[in-house]
């Protein structure tokens, strides 16, 4: 495949998004350590002391959903409740020694009561025991870039070597909002399973238009810890606050701020033909290369993207509608933010008559 750069063909889309600098405002917040992330892209919008190490309390549950999640998909399957996560102290559901319930349910039971004695059950029934899931909690902390976190336990229960950052806590939840499965439980305000009803410690889902979640904690020495999420016009943004004594006013002010510098922006569109690639072995001299489907970003006032396509100099039939003949990839300040895949448009077949 040889990197083409797409020059004008793109120029009228890119220009569009050069606009005059918005002024900056002061922004601070009553926190110990704060972030505010774009989620798309992962870049840094806000950032106050976020590589500093900090206990966590309950946020620490949002790695025990998705490690419980990615190793165990089908959350319909029934677990039974180990001895050992009965009476763990702390928020519970009051699970009972060998209740049988959905891994879903202990899911929701997770990430809107805080339910410490269900992530042990969560973590037992996915690793056979607590250590070795806490053992797959750190492994996906490293695959996750979260290079200043460490865990003891799948609740958030205080331990020596049980530390995060507002920065790794951004990254996790990325990750959570990526998980189909779980991005969902973490937005809903309160649902009724059996015979609990369960409603989310999240104050933001009520009062914050546009909030999907995600996690509170509290603890005598974490303080309130909270990481939130909301969407507005196609931008999704994450705060993370640690040891903040008035976190939802903070991460309101952090998401206001942030949907106030940065917009999403269509930077191509599904569909659109950007380019005609060579068929050799075809009567067809020639397929489109089209878009798959809409790629966006979100991007801050005055910013100026540039783009690259990859296309081969030629296909060999046959060729079939859909098939993959390339991407255009959107770049900031030398980093990639955003990926359209190319398909060929139309059929090209082979010419059996040579």
């Amino acid at each position: 495949m040889k990197k083409r750069s797409v020059g004008t063909l793109l120029a009228l889309a890119l220009c569009a998004l050069l606009c005059p600098p918005a002024p900056a405002r002061a922004l601070s917040t009553s926190a110990q350590s704060a972030i505010l992330m774009e989620a798309g892209s992962g870049r840094v919008l806000y950032a106050q002391a976020e590589r500093e190490r900090r206990s966590i309390a309950s946020t620490t549950k949002l790695m025990t959903a998705l490690v419980a999640a990615e190793h165990c998909p089908d959350l319909s399957q029934i677990v039974t409740v180990d001895p050992a996560a009965v009476g763990v102290e702390g928020s519970s559901l009051y699970l009972k020694a060998g209740e049988q319930l959905p891994l879903e349910h202990l899911l929701y039971g997770l990430l809107l009561h805080s339910g410490n004695d269900a992530a042990v059950a969560v973590a037992i029934h996915c690793a056979g025991d607590v250590e070795t899931f806490v053992g797959w909690m750190n492994d996906k902390a490293q695959a996750l870039g979260m290079a200043d976190s460490h865990f003891e336990n799948p609740n958030g229960l205080e331990g020596e070597a049980h530390y995060s950052t507002a920065y790794d806590l951004a990254l996790l939840g990325r990750a959570v909002l990526a998980n189909d499965a779980l991005a969902p439980i973490a937005a809903t305000r309160s649902i009724t399973l059996g015979a609990r009803t369960l409603s989310n410690h999240n104050k933001l889902l009520w009062r914050y238009p546009g909030c999907v979640g995600l996690k509170t904690g509290y603890t005598k020495k974490a303080g309130r810890t909270l990481v939130s999420a909301a969407t507005r016009g196609g931008t999704t943004l994450i705060a993370v606050t640690l040891n903040d004594g008035d976190d939802w006013a903070d991460h309101a002010a952090l998401l206001d701020y942030g949907f106030g510098l940065c917009r999403s922006h269509l930077l191509a569109r599904g569909g659109k033909e950007v380019g005609l690639i060579p068929v050799e072995g075809s009567l067809i001299p020639a397929v489109g290369a089209v878009v798959r489907a809409d790629a966006r970003a979100a991007l801050l006032t005055g910013e100026a993207v540039t783009a690259r396509w990859d296309l081969p100099q030629r296909l060999s039939a046959p060729v079939r509608a859909g098939d993959p003949v390339g991407s255009l990839t959107f770049w900031l300040d030398g980093r990639e933010i955003a990926r359209a895949d190319l398909v060929a448009a139309d059929d090209a077949p082979e010419d059996r008559k040579r």
